[in-house]
This record gives C-alpha cells, structure tokens and sequence, in this order.
C-alpha cells in the first residue's frame, strides 16, 4: 500500500489531517464547540426539584456506556442482565439524568457537555442512565481547572485523549478476550449467565494491571520530558520516526477472509510493537497493514527497521515489508506526532523496495556520526568496525519535500 493510494490512513498528511492519519490527534481535534449548550441559570437549577430536567434544558449530551443504545427514550428499558452487568462494572446504578449529574457535580451544563463530549460518549437524550461516579469524574476533572492545575482546554484534552484510548483498549478486550471466554460451556445456558461472574472474578484484577501499566508508563514518559534540554525540545524534539508497510495489503483484503485477515494483522502489530519496545523504541500508533514508530538516537531505529523486515522475511504467512526511516524534529501532541520529518519518512516507505529500508540523509549523518556506519564505503580501508552498511540511491522528487536523496540501508556483513 502506498503513501498516494486514496483512502490509506497515515500516509503522506502526518502534519495536519483527519484522527487516522498521523499526527492528527494532535490538539484541537474535533474540538469544535459549536451547538454546545449554553449553562443552565443556577437559579433555575436550584429551583427545580431533584429527579426532574430543568426547563430549557438541553436535550442531549454526549455521554458513551456499553449499554446506552436506546438510552435517549425513557420508555426503552435496557435488558436487566446487561444492566446488572453495567452497574457490576460502574460501581453504582444509573440514577442521574445528565442534567441532575451537572448540576450534583457544581459545574455548569456547558462544561458537562465538553467532557462528556471530549470523552466519545453517545447521545443519551435526559435518560437517567448516569451514575455517582459519572457525578464524581466530572466533579474530579472540574476540581482540577478550578484549583489552576489545568486549564479548560487541557482538561478537555485529557479527558479526549483518555477516552480515546481505553476505548480502543475495551473494545480489544471485548473481541478478543471476553467474547472467547464466556461462550456458555453447557448447552442451555445463556452468555449472561457466563459472563457476570466471570467480570466480576476478573475486573479486580484487569483494574489492578491497567493501573500498574498506566503508572509505568508515565513515569517513562515523565522521565524523557525531565531529560529534554529545554521546554522548546519537549514538544518539538529530534528523533528518528519510522514507518513499516505491508506489501501489497490491499489485495490480501480481497483474497483472504475477514478472520485470516484480522489474524494476520494482529501478528503484525503484536510482533512489531515487541520488537519496536525491546530494542529501545516506542510504537506511537499501529493502522492495520503499517506501524510507526520512533527512537531518541538513529542507530536504535535503524535497528529496529532491519529487525522487522528480518522477523516478517522469517515467517511465510507475512507479506513482504518495507520501511523508511527520517531524522530531524518533529512535534509531539498527545502522544503523536507529526510534522515535515514525519510527512518524510511515510514518502520513503511508499517508494522504498519490497523488504528494504531506505533512510534520508539526516539519519544517514547520525549514524555516520556515531560510528555505526561508514562516511564512504568505498575509501574505508577497514569496514568490520561498523554496524550498518548505506548505499545511495537515485534523487527523486518526493511530493511535497522537493528533491530527496534515499539511502539503502543494510546490515554490515549482508551484502554490504
């Protein structure tokens, strides 16, 4: 698949472009506040007794739960298993229209709607389908604006980012994990009957490890920003960014089916994002037939783009790949990132070879530079010191870069 192929997500608008495209779930993403509720008069709020919708108030607010379909109409009652499953899983019965959880929580209908908004959740009319810890989430995150730790906006941004994420990582383990484990082991019983003891033995300890994962990486995270240099070099860094494609993905979707496709992706994105973490890098996001990373120094992602297309060559039900690889600065925002270095390394996959890494000439002065690869192969007298070979290609224009100079890269002792 190639950077210019319509229709392929993050390739070629790494600086600017829709969420599926990096560097796109930078700030201000779909922040758009237009027909956002004006605040309920807090007269009018007082006034008006507890359980009943103030008059005026607005009709819907976004708010996302597992068993919210239908939730708008106050007649449609939602299945009592699934609700005994919900409030299992919340801590508390729905008891709160989004109105009466506003107002419990001291903050303005507005900013309710903007977090509930920022956080995907689904339009639940004045149903009352919310809960005492929806009350406390949002006294919680409003708590924090009020005592100066965040503003508005970056509350917003926290509470989008943070939704973004565990939605991906709950659907995951509904479709992978759950659904396999609660299909009913005797003939007779039902999914239900399964499924609420099983969350109840496990999300204990599912809520333990997200913690524990979450910590760690923050401190990770905590730990690169302590290190920067400056404020300037937190947010735009210089940093090796690299990009691995499946070969010829588009056609594998017309000729396999939907479960052979789902599992050759999902050993693709699970045997990268190990070899992305244990050679030093860190995986920013993973599209189905591509992942893109990034490392602090060049020799680290060069490493690990001859370690991918090494691991893919070794196993006969993977396509070919081909990678690319930039280095220079790129700005980060919301754990992507996206800018001319980015746009760069997307152009060098797309016209990289088939099982092949090409890399620009800033990666190529990093390794130089360190020692992993020589300044010229041919007036080296002694090559075995070295870590990787580069050969230069052929200028070519690259849409939107102007003219770029691809270096091959492989490792010393393979053709080199």
């Amino acid at each position: 698949m190639t950077a210019d192929e319509p229709g392929v997500p993050g390739r070629g608008a790494a600086s600017a472009g829709p969420a599926s495209e990096p560097g796109a779930t930078g700030a201000g993403a779909g922040d758009d506040d237009r027909g956002t509720p004006d605040a309920a008069d807090p007269a009018d709020a007082a006034a008006d007794p507890p359980g009943d919708p103030a008059d005026g108030a607005p009709a819907a607010v976004d708010l996302a739960g597992p068993f919210a379909e239908g939730a708008g109409d106050p007649d449609d009652e939602p299945d009592p298993s699934a609700l005994r499953i919900e409030e299992l899983i919340l801590g508390s019965e729905r008891q709160y229209t989004p109105f009466q959880a506003a107002r419990a929580a001291g903050v303005s209908m507005e900013l309710a709607s903007r977090f509930w908004r920022a956080m995907g959740f689904a339009d639940v009319g004045q149903a009352r389908a919310l809960t005492e810890a929806d009350v406390l989430a949002l006294r919680r995150l409003s708590g924090l604006v009020e005592a100066g730790l965040l503003s508005e906006t970056m509350a917003v941004q926290v509470a989008r980012s943070t939704g973004q994420t565990t939605a991906r990582l709950a659907d995951w383990q509904i479709d992978s994990f759950l659904m396999g484990l609660t299909e009913p082991p005797e003939p007779g019983m039902t999914r239900n009957e399964v499924t609420f003891p099983l969350v109840q033995l496990l999300l204990p300890e599912l809520e333990e490890f997200l913690v524990y994962v979450w910590r760690r990486q923050l401190a990770a995270a905590t730990g690169r920003v302590v290190q920067a240099q400056d404020d300037e070099e937190m947010v735009n860094r210089r940093q090796a960014i690299g990009f691995a494609d499946l070969v010829g993905f588009t056609r594998l979707t017309r000729r396999l089916e939907d479960e052979e496709l789902g599992e050759l992706v999902e050993a693709f994105e699970t045997t990268s994002a190990d070899l992305v973490a244990a050679h030093g890098g860190r995986l920013i996001k993973a599209l189905g037939d591509e992942i893109l990373y990034v490392a602090e120094d060049a020799g680290t992602a060069a490493e690990i783009g001859l370690r991918l297309i090494e691991t893919m060559a070794n196993d006969a039900t993977m396509p070919e790949l081909r990678v690319g690889i930039a280095f220079g600065t790129m700005t980060t925002r919301m754990g992507d990132v996206f800018g001319n270095t980015v746009n760069l390394a997307s152009r060098l996959t797309s016209i990289a070879p088939k099982d092949t890494v090409l890399v620009d000439g800033a990666l190529r002065a990093e390794l130089t530079a360190s020692g992993a690869a020589p300044e010229s192969e041919k007036e080296s007298e002694d090559l075995s010191g070295y870590r990787f070979a580069l050969q230069p290609l052929y200028q070519r224009p690259v849409r939107g870069l102007g003219v770029v100079e691809p270096w091959l890269l492989r490792r010393r002792g393979t053709g080199g």
